[in-house]
């Protein structure tokens, strides 16, 4: 055995030992394997739950519901109404906070309501050093991180997925639609339906790791360094230009920094 199946077997453990989870299940890698690894070791007393929010990208939700009927996992959809709170739209360094309290007390309200011991999310390790309010929120809830502590990273979360023939295991790293909007600048439904359709537009194109940030007028478009050459075309900056202006942008940017993680929390250091 080896050390990486030795941190997923104390997964499993600790799983069989909560008895019953509701998982806050995005359809992202971390979360995805977490969702299956509690079908696993749960079977039907795993409930993986995805929020219906604007927040969160079409395609997203929709790959989130399609792993999870592949895989078997018990997959349901609870409306949350982060838009509706001032404190979340005004888009400070603690939206994320609001979003995550908002989450949480929904699938709190579940848990109970079903007799679920737990609700369970999918940080690991790699997530504790960056600015995250959401984690605040799950310390609030009383949310358990079996990722945490079974001491995984994620790539050892993508290596135990490709080894499990999980198709998330090499899927990008993403985050909820509100996060492209720079705070300050209130999020609106609106807004992050735009970036959606933006980031479908880049998709299309045949882009794999990328952001739109939204920067009022200004669209600043981020491709990650090593699809960036093919962004840098005379042909590129038309098609960039058409998209972005058909969704009302003014302005149309390419960032030469290219894509990386949390690039609008560089005004809070």
């Amino acid at each position: 055995m080896d050390a990486l199946q030795a941190k997923q077997d104390q997964l499993f453990s600790d799983l069989r030992a909560m008895g019953s989870v509701i998982v806050a299940y995005s359809g992202g890698a971390d979360s995805a394997y977490l969702a299956w690894a509690a079908k696993q070791t749960l079977d039907q007393a795993a409930l993986a739950v995805t929020a219906d929010s604007a927040s969160l990208a079409e395609s997203h939700r929709r790959d989130a519901g399609e792993f999870a009927k592949a895989h078997g996992i018990r997959h349901e959809y609870i409306a949350t109404r982060e838009f509706e709170n001032p404190d979340y739209v005004k888009n400070d360094r603690d939206r994320c906070f609001y979003c995550k309290d908002e989450l949480f007390t929904r699938l709190d309200e579940l848990a109970r309501a079903r007799g679920i011991a737990h609700v369970i999310y999918g940080v690991n390790v790699d997530d504790l050093g960056d600015y995250r309010p959401g984690q605040r929120a799950a310390k609030l809830h009383q949310v358990k991180a079996p990722l945490v502590e079974a001491g995984l990273a994620k790539a050892e979360i993508r290596e135990l997925s490709r080894r499990a023939g999980l198709e998330t295991w090499d899927r990008p790293a993403s985050a909820c639609l509100s996060s492209r909007i720079p705070y300050g600048t209130p999020v609106t439904i609106q807004n992050v339906k735009t970036v959606d359709r933006g980031e479908d537009a880049l998709r299309a194109l045949g882009f794999r790791q990328f952001r739109v940030r939204f920067h009022g007028e200004v669209v600043r478009i981020e491709i990650a360094p090593e699809e960036l050459g093919r962004a840098l075309s005379l042909e590129m900056a038309r098609k960039f230009t058409a998209i972005f202006k058909a969704l009302g942008f003014h302005y149309v940017t390419l960032d030469l920094e290219g894509y990386r993680q949390g690039s609008l929390n560089a005004v809070l250091s």
